[in-house]
């Protein structure tokens, strides 16, 4: 929005009555409590789904009862304001957080409007695991009643269940209802002589394609014409295919409607799967394997077909690239966590598309029991390929992927040496390959079982692994000496020339410390250890200025 556009929705939200319990205006001249501010987000998003608002605003720099402008002076650098996403996002359901964070600089002082998106259908919005509400001026917890009433959204309406009006069999493509017939087939093997007795309309009742022989969207999307895709307006049902080279360049695209049944896999044989080739254990010979798993590239369309939120009118896309596969889909993840799909492995309780779903179960298009997600991680370990990546990152889109190369190969030995490894175990080192920050409980788990080392968030394979995997060059790398070892250097250098700069101190000793940290985080080390020298041990003190210091012995 620019300025102006801003401008006018302010003055429009400061007529509002004060009874807005999507709106919220406060003063918070110098500060505001950052446990507040989440808790205000949860009653916000929350309210704005329960009157049928896209957003909730809160407002600083503005008096609640006058709306008489009095400014704020609030995380008055821009960098500051933006990390309030992530903040926010790391505490909330599905990592929801701000839509944008406006800043209005007036005459009367400056404005800032937090934009918060609805809470999404069938999901109420929590706050550190806590779901809140308004009543009135009051924030407390969401009722129970208004809880049901966000969770049962979804439950009450289906828009894949929906009937297209005048829509007929003559709108479906004949080849994809070929091809569902075998599907079917091939799911109720059972009934393939009973199927090739039905025609085509019974068959798509039996198969709850259409309901009692009506063509319904779900129909559209895996059957229908390319020119029917009209009925399901002003909703979108298309996927994306990009080919981008190793300079993240764009080669080649395409895209692709109904019906989906045929299309997902033309979009599958665009996929270029090469193969690939690494090296195991001590042996000349390489392991010759294509780069992704059938599997997991279906299951991870298929997924995005079934789990779309159609209604937000964008595309499902499949980015590809040298060495990886990234799906999008719009629409939150309604599970809340990719861990909670792996630990249960069953049936969520209730789907966004739950009509399209079992559709697409019918047609062996997904897995029926809902373990595909799980089935995927298992066959990326089996491959000894890094795990999948979900991003979870933005409130409204799912962003899966695919690695198709090993990121390295003594944690791929590690995997091959080390079979008894349990699946969640497995998933937890592998964000630590690839140098994802674990939780703390996370990294609890690993250091139980003796698997890394370091000290928390920087933490690295563990000797015993290294021992098994051959990585004991990057073991020696990771692991740090201990701080008395530096501390010696130190002295012994000032013994022999004197005198060290703060240059000298960081040649003698930045590279001999842990690969596990950072340049900066390295530099704060031996930043950390000359003051521990200086005012602790008293061993040596600074004899220049603080920004050209000049450290000698005591």
């Amino acid at each position: 929005m620019t300025q102006e556009e801003l401008k006018k929705l302010l003055d429009e939200l400061r007529a509002l009555s004060s009874e807005t319990e999507w709106l919220e205006f406060k003063e918070a001249k110098d500060n505001y409590d950052f446990n507040k501010l989440g808790e205000y987000f949860s009653a916000l998003s929350n309210e704005a789904n329960l009157k049928g608002k896209p957003y909730g605003w809160l407002i600083f720099g503005i008096e609640d009862k006058t709306r008489k402008i009095v400014g704020t002076r609030y995380r008055s650098a821009r960098s500051s304001l933006d990390s309030l996403k992530q903040e926010i996002a790391n505490k909330t359901t599905n990592r929801i957080t701000f839509v944008e964070i406006h800043e209005l600089h007036l005459p009367e002082g400056r404005v800032i409007m937090f934009q918060i998106p609805a809470a999404p259908k069938g999901i109420p919005i929590a706050w550190e695991g806590h779901y809140y509400g308004r009543n009135g001026q009051s924030i407390g917890a969401l009722n129970l009643q208004e809880i049901e009433q966000i969770r049962n959204q979804i439950k009450t309406y289906d828009w894949s269940a929906q009937v297209c009006d005048g829509a007929t069999t003559h709108d479906l493509n004949k080849d994809a209802i070929t091809k569902a017939r075998e599907k079917y087939k091939e799911k109720f093997p059972q009934k393939v002589q009973e199927v090739d007795k039905w025609d085509d309309i019974t068959f798509l009742n039996k198969s709850k394609v259409t309901i009692q022989d009506k063509i319904t969207r779900t129909a559209i999307i895996l059957l229908g014409k390319e020119e029917a895709e009209h009925f399901l307006g002003p909703s979108v049902a298309k996927i994306t295919w990009i080919l981008k080279n190793e300079n993240d360049l764009e080669k080649d695209y395409e895209h692709f409607g109904p019906p989906f049944l045929l299309n997902s896999d033309a979009v599958y044989n665009k996929i270029r799967n090469l193969k690939y080739r690494y090296l195991l254990n001590n042996t000349l010979f390489p392991t010759e394997i294509t780069q992704y798993e059938p599997y997991v590239i279906r299951e991870a369309l298929h997924n995005c077909i079934a789990h779309q939120d159609y209604e937000l009118k964008g595309r499902i896309t499949v980015l590809e690239k040298p060495d990886e596969l990234i799906f999008t889909n719009l629409g939150s993840f309604i599970p809340g966590s990719v861990e909670k799909v792996i630990e249960q492995d069953a049936p969520q309780e209730y789907y966004r598309n739950q009509f399209l779903v079992n559709a697409m179960v019918n047609l062996n298009m997904i897995d029926t029991i809902g373990s595909g997600i799980k089935k995927m991680f298992i066959l990326q370990r089996n491959r000894h390929f890094p795990m999948p990546d979900y991003d979870l990152s933005e409130p409204d889109k799912v962003k899966v992927t695919i690695l198709g190369k090993v990121l390295d190969e003594n944690y791929t030995k590690m995997l091959i040496n080390n079979t008894n490894l349990d699946l969640k175990t497995v998933i937890y080192l592998d964000k630590v390959q690839k140098k994802e920050k674990l939780t703390k409980d996370e990294s609890k788990i690993l250091k139980a079982q003796k698997l890394t080392e370091g000290r928390y968030p920087n933490l690295f394979v563990a000797a015993k692994i290294a021992a098994v995997t051959g990585d004991k060059a990057i073991y020696i790398k990771n692991r740090a000496f201990d701080k008395e070892h530096y501390k010696k250097m130190i002295i012994a250098f000032i013994k022999e020339y004197g005198t060290a700069s703060r240059q000298d101190i960081n040649n003698l000793i930045i590279d001999k410390l842990s690969d596990a940290l950072n340049e900066k985080q390295k530099r704060n080390k031996i930043t950390n250890l000359l003051s521990e020298m200086a005012k602790k041990d008293k061993t040596i003190k600074n004899n220049g200025s603080d920004k050209k210091p000049n450290w000698i012995l005591t």
